[in-house]
Protein backbone atom coordinates (compact mmCIF):
# COMPACT_ATOMS: atom_id res chain seq x y z
CA UNK A 1 0.00 0.00 0.00
CA UNK A 2 1.30 3.46 -0.88
CA UNK A 3 0.60 6.83 0.68
CA UNK A 4 1.89 10.30 -0.43
CA UNK A 5 1.88 13.20 1.70
CA UNK A 6 2.52 16.88 1.43
CA UNK A 7 3.48 19.04 4.37
CA UNK A 8 4.04 22.03 5.49
CA UNK A 9 5.23 23.15 8.63
CA UNK A 10 5.89 26.59 9.96
CA UNK A 11 9.08 27.02 11.69
CA UNK A 12 9.84 29.87 14.57
CA UNK A 13 13.43 29.79 13.82
CA UNK A 14 15.50 31.44 10.70
CA UNK A 15 16.21 29.69 7.86
CA UNK A 16 19.69 29.30 8.60
CA UNK A 17 19.10 27.02 12.01
CA UNK A 18 16.67 24.49 10.39
CA UNK A 19 18.31 24.10 7.73
CA UNK A 20 21.62 22.94 9.47
CA UNK A 21 19.41 20.46 11.40
CA UNK A 22 17.86 19.18 8.31
CA UNK A 23 21.09 18.77 6.69
CA UNK A 24 22.32 16.76 9.37
CA UNK A 25 20.94 12.95 8.66
CA UNK A 26 21.76 12.02 12.31
CA UNK A 27 20.04 15.05 13.83
CA UNK A 28 17.00 14.86 11.47
CA UNK A 29 16.27 11.19 12.27
CA UNK A 30 17.22 11.58 16.10
CA UNK A 31 13.92 14.20 15.88
CA UNK A 32 11.35 11.44 15.47
CA UNK A 33 10.40 10.12 18.03
CA UNK A 34 12.00 6.13 18.67
CA UNK A 35 14.15 6.41 16.03
CA UNK A 36 17.81 6.43 15.94
CA UNK A 37 21.08 6.41 13.43
CA UNK A 38 23.22 3.84 14.76
CA UNK A 39 25.86 3.58 12.22
CA UNK A 40 27.45 5.56 9.61
CA UNK A 41 28.80 3.93 6.38
CA UNK A 42 30.05 6.81 4.45
CA UNK A 43 28.26 10.44 3.80
CA UNK A 44 25.26 9.07 2.19
CA UNK A 45 24.53 6.01 3.50
CA UNK A 46 23.10 4.77 7.29
CA UNK A 47 21.83 2.43 9.51
CA UNK A 48 19.28 2.93 11.79
CA UNK A 49 16.19 1.87 13.95
CA UNK A 50 13.09 2.95 15.20
CA UNK A 51 11.55 1.51 18.11
CA UNK A 52 7.50 1.53 19.12
CA UNK A 53 6.47 0.58 22.56
CA UNK A 54 2.95 0.05 24.08
CA UNK A 55 3.00 -0.77 27.57
CA UNK A 56 5.06 -3.90 28.25
CA UNK A 57 5.05 -4.81 24.22
CA UNK A 58 7.68 -3.49 22.10
CA UNK A 59 9.07 -3.86 18.76
CA UNK A 60 11.85 -2.81 16.59
CA UNK A 61 12.62 -1.84 12.73
CA UNK A 62 16.25 -2.02 11.36
CA UNK A 63 16.57 -0.08 8.19
CA UNK A 64 18.97 1.18 5.83
CA UNK A 65 18.99 5.43 4.97
CA UNK A 66 20.62 6.83 1.64
CA UNK A 67 20.92 10.10 1.09
CA UNK A 68 20.13 10.98 -2.30
CA UNK A 69 20.45 14.51 -3.04
CA UNK A 70 21.76 17.76 -0.63
CA UNK A 71 21.36 21.18 -2.01
CA UNK A 72 22.65 23.48 0.22
CA UNK A 73 21.48 26.57 -1.93
CA UNK A 74 18.11 25.07 -2.16
CA UNK A 75 18.40 24.04 0.94
CA UNK A 76 16.73 20.82 0.07
CA UNK A 77 17.56 17.15 1.49
CA UNK A 78 16.05 14.33 -0.40
CA UNK A 79 16.47 10.50 0.91
CA UNK A 80 15.09 7.37 0.67
CA UNK A 81 14.31 5.35 3.73
CA UNK A 82 13.97 1.05 4.01
CA UNK A 83 12.99 -0.88 6.87
CA UNK A 84 11.43 -4.52 8.48
CA UNK A 85 10.71 -5.75 11.54
CA UNK A 86 11.37 -9.54 12.37
CA UNK A 87 7.40 -9.93 12.14
CA UNK A 88 8.00 -9.88 8.24
CA UNK A 89 6.24 -6.00 7.94
CA UNK A 90 8.10 -3.74 5.72
CA UNK A 91 8.37 -0.02 5.08
CA UNK A 92 9.85 2.31 2.25
CA UNK A 93 9.84 6.30 2.04
CA UNK A 94 11.25 8.68 -0.33
CA UNK A 95 11.29 12.39 1.31
CA UNK A 96 11.72 15.35 0.01
CA UNK A 97 11.93 17.94 2.38
CA UNK A 98 12.96 21.78 2.09
CA UNK A 99 13.61 24.82 4.00
CA UNK A 100 11.87 28.00 2.63
CA UNK A 101 12.10 31.64 3.83
CA UNK A 102 8.84 32.39 6.60
CA UNK A 103 6.87 35.72 6.66
CA UNK A 104 10.16 37.13 8.59
CA UNK A 105 13.94 36.98 8.68
CA UNK A 106 13.53 34.96 12.32
CA UNK A 107 11.17 32.77 10.81
CA UNK A 108 10.80 29.78 8.04
CA UNK A 109 9.01 26.88 6.61
CA UNK A 110 9.54 22.69 6.74
CA UNK A 111 7.93 21.62 3.55
CA UNK A 112 8.26 18.14 2.63
CA UNK A 113 6.54 15.83 0.34
CA UNK A 114 7.10 12.04 1.21
CA UNK A 115 5.95 8.38 -0.36
CA UNK A 116 5.37 5.61 1.86
CA UNK A 117 5.04 2.15 1.08
CA UNK A 118 4.13 -0.30 3.87
CA UNK A 119 3.49 -4.49 3.71
CA UNK A 120 2.57 -6.28 6.07
CA UNK A 121 0.42 -5.85 8.77
CA UNK A 122 0.61 -2.45 9.02
CA UNK A 123 -1.16 -2.11 5.34
CA UNK A 124 -4.20 -3.66 7.13
CA UNK A 125 -4.56 -0.11 8.68
CA UNK A 126 -5.76 1.11 5.05
CA UNK A 127 -4.80 4.04 3.29
CA UNK A 128 -6.94 6.66 5.53
CA UNK A 129 -5.82 5.38 8.89
CA UNK A 130 -2.09 5.65 7.36
CA UNK A 131 -2.67 9.09 6.85
CA UNK A 132 -4.06 9.89 10.02
CA UNK A 133 -0.78 8.16 11.90
CA UNK A 134 1.35 9.91 9.61
CA UNK A 135 0.27 13.00 10.78
CA UNK A 136 0.80 12.18 14.42
CA UNK A 137 4.17 10.95 13.74
CA UNK A 138 5.04 13.93 12.23
CA UNK A 139 3.36 16.34 14.31
CA UNK A 140 5.82 14.69 17.20
CA UNK A 141 8.68 14.67 15.05
CA UNK A 142 8.51 18.45 14.00
CA UNK A 143 7.45 19.73 17.33
CA UNK A 144 11.69 17.78 18.50
CA UNK A 145 12.73 19.54 15.14
CA UNK A 146 11.48 22.76 16.27
CA UNK A 147 13.43 22.60 19.69
CA UNK A 148 16.42 21.16 17.91
CA UNK A 149 16.38 24.07 15.31
CA UNK A 150 15.97 26.75 18.01
CA UNK A 151 18.45 25.12 20.72
CA UNK A 152 21.12 26.01 18.04
CA UNK A 153 22.74 29.77 18.12
CA UNK A 154 21.92 32.73 16.24
CA UNK A 155 24.79 32.61 13.70
CA UNK A 156 24.13 36.04 12.62
CA UNK A 157 23.80 37.93 15.83
CA UNK A 158 27.42 36.40 17.18
CA UNK A 159 29.22 36.96 14.43
CA UNK A 160 27.58 40.97 14.55
CA UNK A 161 28.78 40.86 18.09
CA UNK A 162 32.32 39.41 17.71
CA UNK A 163 33.19 41.83 14.27
CA UNK A 164 32.24 44.75 16.45
CA UNK A 165 34.78 43.70 19.16
CA UNK A 166 37.37 43.03 16.73
CA UNK A 167 36.79 46.20 15.41
CA UNK A 168 36.14 48.35 18.38
CA UNK A 169 38.85 51.31 19.01
CA UNK A 170 41.95 50.52 22.03
CA UNK A 171 41.46 53.55 23.31
CA UNK A 172 37.22 53.28 23.68
CA UNK A 173 38.29 49.82 25.07
CA UNK A 174 40.47 51.45 28.20
CA UNK A 175 37.88 54.07 28.83
CA UNK A 176 35.20 51.64 28.87
CA UNK A 177 37.32 49.59 31.40
CA UNK A 178 38.16 52.58 33.92
CA UNK A 179 34.13 53.67 34.34
CA UNK A 180 32.19 50.96 36.09
CA UNK A 181 30.01 49.26 33.09
CA UNK A 182 25.87 49.39 34.29
CA UNK A 183 24.44 46.22 34.64
CA UNK A 184 21.77 44.93 31.90
CA UNK A 185 19.04 43.40 32.14
CA UNK A 186 19.60 39.12 30.50
CA UNK A 187 16.44 38.87 28.48
CA UNK A 188 14.07 36.19 29.52
CA UNK A 189 14.50 32.87 27.38
CA UNK A 190 11.13 30.52 28.14
CA UNK A 191 12.35 26.61 28.57
CA UNK A 192 11.91 24.79 25.20
CA UNK A 193 9.01 21.94 25.72
CA UNK A 194 10.78 18.79 26.79
CA UNK A 195 11.36 16.30 23.62
CA UNK A 196 9.84 13.31 22.82
CA UNK A 197 11.91 10.75 22.92
CA UNK A 198 9.48 7.80 22.52
CA UNK A 199 6.91 6.96 19.41
CA UNK A 200 3.46 7.57 21.01
CA UNK A 201 1.62 4.39 20.22
CA UNK A 202 -0.88 4.68 22.57
CA UNK A 203 -2.01 8.12 21.73
CA UNK A 204 -1.87 7.25 17.94
CA UNK A 205 -3.85 3.70 18.90
CA UNK A 206 -6.94 6.13 20.81
CA UNK A 207 -6.70 8.43 17.28
CA UNK A 208 -7.72 5.52 15.17
CA UNK A 209 -10.45 4.15 17.41
CA UNK A 210 -11.68 7.58 17.58
CA UNK A 211 -11.12 7.65 13.79
CA UNK A 212 -12.85 4.31 13.49
CA UNK A 213 -16.07 5.50 15.45
CA UNK A 214 -16.39 8.49 13.79
CA UNK A 215 -16.16 6.94 10.33
CA UNK A 216 -19.10 4.27 11.67
CA UNK A 217 -21.70 6.78 13.25
CA UNK A 218 -20.87 9.67 10.66
CA UNK A 219 -21.96 7.50 8.02
CA UNK A 220 -25.56 6.55 9.70
CA UNK A 221 -26.29 10.62 9.77
CA UNK A 222 -29.15 11.69 7.61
Amino acid sequence: MEVKLDKRYPLDVDSARAWKILSDVPATAGCMPGAAITDKLDDTHYKGNVKVKVGPASAAFAGDIEVLALDAAAMTLQLLGKGADRGGSSASMNLTATIEPGDTPATSVLVGHAEVIVNGKFAQFGGRLMVQVSDMLLGQFVDNFRIAAAALPMQGVATATAAEAATEPAQTAATTAAISPTPTATPFVPPAPAKVNEINALAIFWHLVKGWFSGLFGGKRA
